[in-house]
This record gives structure tokens, C-alpha cells and sequence, in this order.
């Protein structure tokens, strides 16, 4: 008999979060840098998905900018968001492709942690039920935790995404090789179980060319969100360069 052909290896997808070409126009006043602009060069690229996060405080970016985001390319959106009545019916009119929704606070610099699905069920289950009934894919940004796993599937969202700040600051330790395997080994666990209850993991927050690769080798995720490196980078090489550069790193990491 001949041996069954294994399959080649899923395409990690790549998201590209174009917040900061945003807060970089907003410093200024104005119109440019516009981050349509950024979402059709990232497409030209090669990544797979465009992230915006629509915060409480407008810091970046702004309502007009969703729609004109929203058609500037034919990569998918994902919509960060925060459980509050008021981002759900800014969801449901614009419709995005997902809406990954995260804790916020306002005197936070950036996203500081996973949202405590499992702690606030009760308040986010009517959300993901709206969101969900209107077609739209939610995504639950989460600590790689067995509890928070579990409470996602509670809740019934498709997707999580982990945070992978803790990794990347293990990464930035003199010392830190025993926590960066420590940190890995919860991704890749949590991915696992993600995958055995049938929700599609992804992983974000704190990724670098140097600290990716260990992140996308983990063969249960399907996508990695990255935002701030990439924009940083772009000032140097330029946004095309620098999303090329990571989506081959993550291509040779599977």
C-alpha cells in the first residue's frame, strides 16, 4: 500500500494592525499619514488581514476611518473592540469581518493583558450572541490560560487570539531563556486545547522579527496579529519591507 501523503503545513496568516500610521496623522492634525494607504500597501505585501483597534478615546483611529479602511482592499477586517454597547453598534453598522473583542482602559498606553473572559461571562455573552447572530466572526483576546480557554467556549466564540506579552517580555530578559520555554510551552498547550474544542487559536502583542519564529512554529495557530513593530520598522525600511520581512520569517518558521 502506499503510504497516505501528508499534508503540507496550513499558511499562518499574517494580520497587520495599522493603528499607529493613525496615532502618527493624529499627533499632527491633518490627513496623512493616512492609514488607508497602509492597508493597501500591507495587502500588496502578502498579509492576509487588517486589524484596526476603534478605542473609547479616538486615539488613533477614528470612526471615518473604518469604512474607508473597510474598502480599501479586499483583505478582511478585524475589529478590536471593547464589551461596551457603544463599539457593538459601531459592529454592527460597519460589519466587519471579525471583531476581536480585548479589555481597555483609558490611561493604558496599549493593550496591557488578556480580557477575564471567564470572569465577566455573564457581560460578555449577550455581546458575542450580537455579534455572532450578525455574521460576524468573534474573537476573544485572551491569556493562554486553561480557565480562559474554557470560559470562550462557554461563551461559543470561534476564535481566540493569545497574548503573548509575557513572552515577548521573557524574551527581553538577560536571563530569561527558562521563562521564554515556560511561556512558549502555555501557547503552544493552549493552542492545542483551543484546537481539541474546536475554536481557531491565534496569537498577538509584543511580536518581533527575533521572537517570532518560536511563536509561529506552534503548528495549531492559524494567525498572528502584529501592529506596533511593523509600523516601527516602516520608519526605517518602509511598510512594504517590513511586512515582507516578517511574512517570510513566519513562513520558514513552519
Amino acid at each position: 500500500m502506499t503510504p497516505e501523503r501528508l499534508k503540507p503545513p496550513e499558511r499562518l496568516r499574517l494580520g497587520v494592525n495599522i493603528d499607529h500610521v493613525a496615532t502618527i496623522r493624529n499627533a499632527r492634525g491633518g490627513d496623512h499619514p493616512d492609514p488607508v494607504r497602509a492597508a493597501q500597501v500591507v495587502s500588496m505585501a502578502g498579509g492576509d488581514g487588517i486589524t484596526v483597534h476603534l478605542r473609547e478615546d479616538r486615539r488613533h483611529i477614528r470612526d471615518d476611518d473604518l469604512l474607508r479602511v473597510q474598502h480599501a482592499t479586499g483583505l478582511p477586517l478585524n475589529l478590536e473592540m471593547a464589551a461596551t454597547d457603544e463599539m457593538v453598534e459601531i459592529a454592527l453598522r460597519h460589519m466587519p469581518h471579525a471583531a476581536c473583542i480585548v479589555p481597555e482602559r483609558r490611561e493604558e498606553r496599549t493593550t496591557e493583558g488578556g480580557l477575564d473572559a471567564a470572569g465577566q461571562h455573564n457581560r460578555l455573552a449577550p455581546i458575542v450572541s450580537r455579534l455572532a447572530d450578525a455574521g460576524i466572526r468573534v474573537s476573544l483576546f485572551i491569556a493562554p490560560e486553561p480557565r480562559q480557554v474554557e470560559a470562550a467556549m462557554r461563551l461559543g466564540a470561534p476564535v481566540v487570539e493569545f497574548h503573548t506579552g509575557e513572552y515577548a517580555h521573557a524574551c527581553q530578559e538577560p536571563e530569561g531563556g527558562e521563562n521564554v520555554a515556560v511561556e512558549l510551552r502555555r501557547l503552544a498547550d493552549m493552542a492545542a486545547l483551543a484546537v481539541k474544542n474546536g475554536i481557531e487559536p491565534h496569537a498577538g502583542h509584543g511580536l518581533t522579527y527575533e521572537n517570532v519564529q518560536p511563536v509561529a512554529a506552534i503548528p495549531q495557530l492559524r494567525e498572528l496579529n502584529i501592529g506596533h513593530y511593523l509600523i516601527g520598522e516602516a520608519i526605517f525600511t518602509g511598510l512594504e519591507d517590513a511586512v515582507v520581512r516578517m511574512r517570510r520569517l513566519m513562513d520558514d518558521a513552519r
